[in-house]
């Protein structure tokens, strides 16, 4: 297959949570493609620099400071990046590509002591801002087609007695994206979602602190390594392109094989 299938110029693309980690790694590689790239965090300076990184290597960033929990400002910021299709020299406002990738993590705490707080907040950023920035993109997308990227884990998979917040979030990711895919696909908008393995990132870093841990998850996975967050960027430039404009629903493991072993 010819690289201009996975060629990405002119495609207005956001990606919340894009300023560090999976986010940071997915937004390099969208724009490394062509893509125009928003990126949404709630720290300002990490999403300057990761614009102005992409923007010095010669891409195209730009970074807004917005909470996916505020649904009205990430409606607005949805709206505000489908207007900059203009600029690209579009007749009219679109979003071709929208990376739901901010989540969090909140204590490590076994179901019985988990507090009602602690399990709406997690419940609420994984997965109702996920539903909720879906929902609004729509709209910007259904006149001429999109693709909307969820992001998951090895939790949408497999259970865990210590987050039961996280792993329930993320589960229910791969049905939010099979059922947004079903629904949607009569407007040529392909849903689908990314499943990272063990990647190095904030959220791990109290896990690679810990030896025994680390020994065993790399002895668990084939690749013999944790993952770097540029290791999803291929698999989300593949997902935003018209190479996958047949694959929706679909729930896709980047984990170094820790799923199948």
């Amino acid at each position: 297959m010819s690289n201009v299938a996975f060629d990405l110029t002119g495609k207005i693309a956001v990606v919340t949570g894009g300023n560090k980690g999976i986010g940071k790694g997915i937004a390099d590689a969208l724009a490394a493609a062509g893509a125009l790239v928003h990126i949404t965090g709630r720290d300002s300076a990490a999403g300057a620099a990761t614009a102005a990184a992409i923007v010095n290597a010669g891409g195209q960033a730009h970074f807004h400071a917005c909470d996916v929990n505020d649904a009205q400002a990430m409606t607005q910021l949805l709206e505000t990046a489908a207007a900059s299709a203009v600029e690209l020299g579009h007749p009219a406002p679109r979003l071709d590509i929208l990376v739901n990738n901010a989540g969090i993590s909140r204590a490590d705490a076994t179901p019985e002591v988990m507090t009602d707080e602690t399990w709406l907040e997690v419940i609420d950023t994984n997965l109702n801002s996920v539903f909720k920035c879906c929902r609004s993109a729509h709209p910007l997308m259904k006149q001429h087609g999109g693709k909307i990227i969820n992001i998951g884990s090895m939790y949408s998979l497999f259970g865990t007695p210590y987050i039961p917040n996280y792993a329930a979030s993320k589960g229910a990711i791969v049905q939010l994206t099979k059922s947004l895919a079903t629904s949607w696909a009569q407007h040529n908008i392909q849903v689908n979602s990314i499943l990272p393995g063990w990647i190095s990132t904030d959220l791990t870093k109290g896990v690679e602190a810990d030896a025994k841990m680390v020994a065993e998850i790399e002895a668990r996975t084939p690749a013999g390594r944790f993952g770097l967050p540029e290791d999803l960027g291929g698999t989300a430039v593949f997902l935003a392109s018209t190479a996958a404009d047949f694959v929706t629903g679909q729930n896709i493991a980047v984990c170094g094989g820790y799923s199948v072993s």
